[in-house]
């Protein structure tokens, strides 16, 4: 068995996801991180992004993250969130709608917020 590192993706409201995974890939305030297992102990500030997670079983779990902060020590690794969505979650239309209101409104917030989503769903 390949080594694995326990993943738990956690928003404000609800557990997102949690499993085992070989790698995991998420936006930092320093820039794009890949956590392996046997990686260093780290504790870092999420940017707004796509989350990557290389399952243990060979598939990919995508989820659009909006902040929050990632830390990882003796192979868990957490992601607390201040919101999360699982990529398959995503209502695309939707989401281009309320892209379209937040450049029409000049919401940057919002379409960033949007952005993310749709890249969330391209990835996987």
């Amino acid at each position: 068995m390949a080594a694995e590192l326990h993943v738990e993706l956690v928003a404000a409201d609800r557990q997102v996801w949690s499993g085992e995974a070989t790698l995991v890939v998420a936006r930092t305030t320093s820039g794009d991180i890949g956590v392996m297992p046997g990686h260093q102990p780290l504790l870092g500030v999420l940017e707004s992004g796509p989350v990557t997670i290389r399952t243990s079983d060979g598939g990919t779990v995508v989820a659009a993250v909006h902040g929050g902060f990632i830390s990882f020590a003796d192979n868990k690794l957490s992601l607390l969130a201040e919101i999360a969505e699982l990529s398959d979650e995503i209502d695309v239309q939707r989401v281009e709608r309320e892209l379209e209101q937040a450049k029409a409104a000049g919401d940057e917030s919002a379409e960033r917020r949007a952005d993310v989503r749709l890249r969330a769903v391209e990835t996987r």
